[in-house]
This record gives C-alpha cells, sequence and structure tokens, in this order.
C-alpha cells in the first residue's frame, strides 16, 4: 500500500471522520467473527490482543451498542426492538487462546461474545483438520511431496521459494472441494509423503479450550454455539453425517455449558457452497434462531432476516481484519458506503461489474477467485 492509500486508511479509521457515515448503519447490525489471538508463550500467531483492546475501546468510547449475538437474532427476528449500529463479536472452534486471551479482554470491556465450538475437538477426539495440514508442512524434512487429492496428483515443491504457509493454504483448498471422507484421506496421504507422524493429540499451539474453560467463560459472560463434531464441509458429507454433526454438535454442548445460544456456526461458511437447504431444515427441526456464514461478508438487517423461510439460517458476518482499523472501518458505515459505491458502478456497467479499484478504506479489492495453482 502506497504512503498516501496508507494515510486515507487511518484517516478512514478516525473517530471524528466515521462519524459522517453513521447514517449508512441506521437498520444495519455487525456480526464480527474472529479466530486466532496471537500467544508467543504457545506459539500461537494471530490477532494481536491489543488490536482488539484498541477496537473495543473504540467501540465504548463512540457508544456503539456491544450486544450478544442471541440479541441481534432476537431482534432481527422481531421478538426484541432491533438496535441500530450494535456490534456483536462471534468466534470459530474453540481454541485455547480464544480462552485465555479473548475472553479476559471482553470481560474488562464488559463486552458480550460468541465462541462456536467443535464438541469433538474440546471432546480430545481430535485436532483440527487444518491444523493438521498446517503442521506437516511445518515439519516435513521432505523438498518434494506428491499427493492425490480427489481423483488428481499433485506435486508440491517446498524449495522454490513459495512460502510453506502458503502452500499448506492452497492444500486446505483443494481439501474443501472434495468429499470429507476423501479430504480425510488426503489428510493421510499427505502425511505419509511428507514422512511425518500425526500424533493423536494436538501440540500446544493447536490446543483446544477445555470444557472446564468453556465454563469458566461463561462466567466472564461469553456464550457458546455448536459448530458441528468435526468440523467438515457440510455440504461435502451425507445426509447422515450432515445431520449427526448438527445434532451431536448441539447434544454435547447442551450436556456441557449452562446457557447454550441456539445459533449455528457453519464451518468454512460460504454462502451457496459450504451448507444448504439440507441443513436448514435440520436446524429448523431442532428448533434453532438461525445461523451464522463467513462469506460474503455483510451486515444484518431486519429485511434480510425476514426475505425468506431459510434467510435466518445465513445471517452475514464480516471478518474482524488485520487490526482495529478494519473492525472501525467495517462498524462505522466505511464499508457499507463502500459497497453501495461498489454496487452503483456494477449497475452502470452494461456487460460486466468494473473494477473500482482503490476503495474508501484504502484497500484493494480482492476479487473471490479459482485457488491459485497447487502445482509448482
Amino acid at each position: 500500500m502506497s504512503n498516501a492509500m496508507r494515510w486515507l486508511s487511518d484517516l478512514l479509521a478516525a473517530p471524528w471522520a466515521t462519524r459522517p457515515f453513521t447514517p449508512m448503519m441506521h437498520g444495519h447490525s455487525t456480526i464480527i467473527v474472529m479466530h486466532r489471538f496471537a500467544d508467543p508463550d504457545r506459539g500461537i500467531e494471530g490477532l494481536d490482543p491489543r488490536a482488539l483492546r484498541r477496537a473495543l475501546q473504540f467501540l465504548r468510547r463512540e457508544r456503539y451498542p456491544l450486544v450478544s449475538l442471541e440479541r441481534v437474532f432476537r431482534g432481527l427476528a422481531g421478538e426484541e426492538p432491533p438496535i441500530d449500529r450494535a456490534v456483536a463479536f462471534t468466534m470459530d472452534d474453540g481454541t485455547i487462546d480464544q480462552a485465555t486471551v479473548a475472553a479476559p479482554i471482553f470481560a474488562e470491556f464488559d463486552c458480550p461474545a460468541t465462541i462456536f465450538v467443535v464438541s469433538g475437538y474440546l471432546d480430545g477426539h481430535l485436532w483440527c483438520w487444518w491444523h493438521r495440514v498446517e503442521h506437516v508442512f511445518e515439519t516435513t524434512r521432505r523438498r518434494e511431496l506428491s499427493v492425490m487429492v480427489g481423483g488428481l496428483r499433485h506435486v508440491i515443491r517446498l524449495d522454490d521459494g513459495v512460502p510453506r504457509a502458503q502452500l499448506a493454504r492452497r492444500f486446505m483448498e483443494r481439501c474443501k472441494r472434495v468429499p470429507e471422507t476423501e479430504k480425510l484421506r488426503a489428510i493421510q496421504r499427505l502425511a505419509a509423503a511428507a514422512e511425518v507422524d500425526l500424533p493423536a493429540r494436538p501440540p500446544a499451539r493447536y490446543a483446544p479450550m477445555s470444557w472446564d474453560d468453556v465454563r469458566a467463560c461463561e462466567a466472564r459472560g461469553i456464550t457458546f454455539g455448536p459448530h458441528t463434531v468435526t468440523h467438515p464441509v457440510l455440504s461435502r458429507t451425507s445426509d447422515a453425517q450432515s445431520m449427526h454433526e448438527i445434532h451431536v454438535s448441539w447434544a454435547r454442548l447442551r450436556a456441557e455449558a449452562r446457557r447454550p445460544v441456539p445459533i449455528f456456526g457453519y464451518p468454512n461458511g460460504h454462502v451457496g457452497a459450504d451448507f444448504g437447504p439440507r441443513e436448514c431444515a435440520t436446524l429448523r427441526r431442532l428448533g434453532f434462531l438461525g445461523a451464522v456464514t463467513n462469506w460474503p461478508g455483510d451486515h444484518a438487517t431486519v429485511s434480510g432476516f425476514r426475505s425468506s423461510a431459510d434467510a435466518p439460517f445465513s445471517v452475514p458476518r464480516i471478518d474482524f481484519g488485520a487490526d482495529h482499523r478494519s473492525l472501525i472501518r467495517s462498524v462505522s458505515g466505511v464499508l457499507r458506503t463502500k459497497q453501495l459505491l461498489q454496487r452503483q458502478l456494477a449497475l452502470r456497467s452494461a456487460v460486466a461489474p468494473v473494477d473500482p479499484g482503490i476503495m474508501l478504506d484504502g484497500s484493494q479489492d480482492e476479487a473471490e477467485g479459482p485457488p491459485a495453482p497447487l502445482v509448482q
């Protein structure tokens, strides 16, 4: 990013600069999704806790309503009055850093948050599949790997200058596009080709929180929702597994948490790709208030929530971003202004949406496209 764009990005995160955008958030709530938080003692890389603290300081200072996810959903459903500019925080998976790093910071600012937990992970039956992929790429001494995924052989060269983390992400993307059973076999083939033994229990940096941690977090104002048993992409599972993942994760959470939230978090959570009417029907039968997605990122509205029978089971979230400035742009109306301008530009194009280039937040638009080539 150029110095000018960095200056513009900083400017649009300043409180006085964001206030003119406030009317853009009338009738809109922001549900934030987060994952990992940096903890050097455990070797965990993630969001700097100082960024979370600065974001919460801004939200409190500017008097944003910080509410629970359940309160947002009940407002959207008409059970309670909707709240303009409401902000609700969520976290996915149930990693240890969410309990030990994030939860105390949320408690410090008296800010509710909801964590979607993978029940089999907390039960100690598994460690998250993408952590296993990351572990293999980080620890292998091989310079080249040859792995079959979905009937295609991928040759991965580890000494061509491409960061291993990037190669791991490419492999993960391939895994998300094949049936769940094939994904698990592909990870086994990857570990065998890399000559890496995957331990039954995850290393410290990949450890889950415990159910005792769940109850301790509840005492701090954190609530919990189900995020499946094993974190598969549900659209890549059989009917029986899809039902099992939802039913059992909800049953385990109800058995362990004092007040579980009847809102579901889809693994991966891409609308139109990772779940469908089958999952919505299961959640409806179980009496869930709804479910949250991960992509595309957008704000939650009453009209969107009530637009169809399945709409409550596809409520959008917005990623926290790289630092507190990204969060501020998302909640203040800057992001919404950017989205509206993009739509207007697209409508004015007779053939296809034009590339708006540098946007109001000083970033380049990232178009969703095919994954980068895995074969080097």
